[in-house]
């Protein structure tokens, strides 16, 4: 393995751990936890969060199973770390979640000290911005957008934003066009935009991150083109990771 960047070495020695998005269960990410494995030599595991969990997490007070779970796999990987951190790839709603993940501060009550083990969060088509209309999921995002915008707490953390470039919405369009569209401008307000099927560009890059934009990738599995998680997919975005660099 070729590195790319100075930081390259520490970023590929170090555990990876992924948290997937909103009512996904950790079997969907076995394609790209091996193909993570072998293009990076790391290891690579997925947070143990159901279905169900998510469905619970309609609510402020159901995040705290998600990021008990989450902070669970993050101390584990990280005390067998070289480096004491982990790297932390969030999909979809999981990369809004992480975003939470990183505050010191309590949240209901409790502490998740996530800025002291995570020293890289990646986002992987997560709707970082919604606008008040949107209802499923849009409330996670506007509260945590809120409180901790744009990259925060860089650059003891750092954030990088893929967004997947797959379809543009179109009011008169196929009927594939027509549903996109109805799916980008209930997030973010614009329909006539480009995005991974689902999300919209603008809303899945993160303002002060790092900001890598894939033509031809999709949301998920299902959503007309290779997703995020595809084995053909990862290297386009984790090699732009690693050099620091945009990728296409």
């Amino acid at each position: 393995m070729n590195d790319q960047g100075p930081g390259a070495a520490q970023v590929a020695r170090q555990p990876i751990i992924i948290l997937g998005g909103f009512l996904s269960f950790p079997l969907l990410y076995c394609e790209m936890q091996d193909a993570l494995t072998q293009l990076t030599g790391a290891s690579v595991s997925v947070v143990e969060i159901q279905s169900v969990d998510w469905v619970l997490a309609s609510f402020a007070p159901g995040w705290i199973r998600l990021l008990r779970k989450l902070d669970r796999a993050v101390r584990e990987a990280a005390g067998r770390s070289v480096t004491g951190k982990i790297t932390l790839i969030g999909h979809s709603a999981g990369g809004v979640l992480g975003r939470l993940y990183l505050s010191p501060r309590p949240f209901l009550g409790r502490t998740y000290p996530g800025w002291d083990r995570v020293d890289h969060l990646i986002t992987l088509g997560s709707p970082h911005y919604s606008r008040p209309r949107w209802t499923h999921g849009g409330a996670m995002s506007r509260w945590i957008e809120k409180r901790y915008p744009g990259a925060f707490f860089a650059p003891q953390v750092r954030y990088t934003s893929v967004a997947g470039k797959l379809i543009r919405g179109n009011r008169q369009g196929s009927l594939r066009e027509r549903h996109v569209y109805a799916f980008y401008e209930d997030i973010g307000g614009e329909g006539a935009a480009w995005g991974d099927g689902l999300i919209p560009v603008a809303s899945a890059l993160l303002g002060g991150a790092q900001q890598i934009a894939l033509e031809g990738v999709s949301h998920f599995t299902g959503f007309g083109g290779p997703w995020y998680g595809a084995a053909e997919v990862i290297p386009r975005w984790w090699n732009g990771v690693r050099s620091g660099n945009p990728s296409t």
